[in-house]
């Protein structure tokens, strides 16, 4: 799975006009199931982001976890993030999983962040969204596992 993390003090996703996700502080996690991808990768992709210190402490360091903060996740599936832009001036996304399997793997990594503990919403899988944020820091991370 690959997954790009910002950390937001807002973020929200729209589908033709109406707010469908929307949270206060705590994190957008632009999601991507790849070929080959488990359940198991997403568990893991979603106790790693759990656990990033990437929220500052009372000293202005990036000391806190998402569960430290009490912070929520915005999810969103992102196809995208499987761009292959070795070749040419078109990216390819043959290396994203099909979109039978990249919705479930969405859907069960959004579970499994619920099921940490963090407050989630959710876009809809293959919806043409618009998301907006207000990035904090800014701090964006990618992931990949």
């Amino acid at each position: 799975m690959r997954a790009l993390i910002q950390r937001v003090t807002e973020a929200k996703v729209e589908i033709n006009g109406a707010t469908v996700g929307e949270i206060g502080p705590g994190l957008l996690i632009l999601v991507c199931a790849m070929q080959g991808d488990s359940e198991a990768q997403a568990d893991a992709m979603a106790a790693k982001i759990a656990k990033l210190r990437i929220f500052r402490d009372e000293d202005g360091k990036m000391n806190r976890s998402i569960l430290d903060t009490g912070g929520a996740a915005l999810v969103v599936s992102q196809f995208t993030l499987a761009a292959d832009t070795s070749r040419g001036n078109r990216p390819g996304f043959s290396q994203a999983a099909a979109p039978d399997l990249g919705e479930r793997l969405y859907d069960h990594f959004a579970g499994a962040v619920a099921a940490l503990g963090i407050p989630v919403a959710t876009g809809r899988f293959g919806a043409d969204m618009a998301v907006s944020l207000v990035n904090d820091g800014p701090v964006t991370i990618w992931i990949e596992g």
